[in-house]
């Protein structure tokens, strides 16, 4: 029963988290918002709502350590998936699309300077959070400042991504909830501020269905990890974040099967960027945020994997789909090691 449940609830989180997402773009096409804009704050931080609420309802609505346990590990998890089944994902879009001629060249098409304040800042963030704790443990005093420090710097970033320079958005589609309405009524219904209320509803309803999903999905998962005998840290660690970040993945492909590289690599580096900010900061507070094991491993193979892609993309001005390759490696090897770890 609590499998099903645990299915149900992940249905309803990409569910909402579709809704939420298809709200917000076309709330930015209305605005004419760049392609930076849209793909790294926008659509990312509607995809990244379902493995951000999740850490946030387990830490401050599931007490216990397995609630604290739970939430830290679809933390650390969320940058870890996107840095390596998410990034491997785009290199498959790359080359499927190539061979299916939807794609006119056999590269990925980045905007430099996007990508490297993306990067820079994720790197920056995220490297704060795991090492500024490692070095000064239980100084819960400056974990408080780490986190106020790390909102400010996505403040800045979000500042900056507006700033900058970016191409035209490439990402139309109709709102959902008027496309429905079009059905029903059988014509096109073109009013603004019709427009306007339904993006509005249909935001609110979307963050209504996820918070719900996001508390039966943990209450679910805890029940579950102590049933079958596992460790709900790495359990979370694993299962949570693939399961919640296929919108970031399912977008991101399609757009990378067309073409689209710049909103499919900013909707993947932008959530991570949001990741390492906000949520951390939940887990610096609520959390005795100590980052050990296989945990501090994969937080490791990340920001390795992430300093590679920019020191390839300050040198080669560019990422070949095959560098990506990287990724899907990496989260094999990880997941043998944590197999490993449970055998012996």
């Amino acid at each position: 029963m609590e499998f099903l449940l645990l299915i149900l609830s992940l249905f309803l989180i990409f569910i909402s988290s579709e809704l939420f997402t298809n709200g917000i773009e076309n709330l930015g096409e209305k605005l004419s918002l760049s392609q930076a804009v849209v793909g790294s704050i926008l659509a990312s931080l509607g995809t990244a709502l379902p493995e951000t609420v999740i850490p946030l309802v387990a830490i401050l609505f599931h007490e216990g350590e397995r609630g604290t346990e739970i939430g830290t590990g679809a933390i650390l998890g969320a940058p870890f998936m996107l840095s390596t089944i998410g990034f491997f994902l785009i290199s498959l879009g790359v080359i499927t699309g190539y061979f299916l001629k939807t794609r006119k060249k056999f590269e990925v098409h980045l905007e430099f300077t996007t990508f490297k304040r993306n990067f820079s800042f994720f790197l920056f963030s995220y490297s704060l959070a795991i090492f500024l704790p490692l070095l000064f443990p239980k100084i819960f005093f400056l974990n408080y400042l780490l986190a106020l420090f790390l909102i400010f710097t996505y403040l800045f970033y979000l500042r900056q991504t507006f700033r900058a320079k970016s191409s035209n958005l490439e990402l139309e589609e109709e709102l959902h909830f008027l496309k429905f309405l079009n059905f029903l009524f059988s014509k096109k219904l073109n009013s603004k501020s019709l427009f306007l209320s339904l993006a509005c509803f249909q935001t609110i309803l979307a963050l209504i269905l996820l918070l719900k999903g996001a508390d039966l999905f943990v209450e679910n998962l805890e029940t579950l990890s102590l049933k079958w005998g596992l460790d709900p840290l790495l359990f979370s660690l694993l299962i949570a974040p693939i399961a919640t970040e296929l919108p970031e993945k399912f977008n991101s492909l399609l757009w990378t099967l067309k073409g689209k590289d710049i909103l499919a690599f900013g909707n993947i580096v932008g959530a991570m960027v949001f990741q390492t900010t906000f949520p951390v900061s939940i887990g610096l507070i609520f959390t005795p945020w100590e980052i050990k094991g296989l945990a501090l491993v994969a937080a490791i193979i990340t920001i390795l994997l992430n300093l590679f892609y920019l020191w390839f993309l300050k040198t080669f001005n560019k990422i070949s789909p095959y560098v990506l390759f990287l990724s899907g490696f990496s989260y094999i090897i990880y997941v043998v090691l944590i197999i490993y770890k449970f055998e012996f």
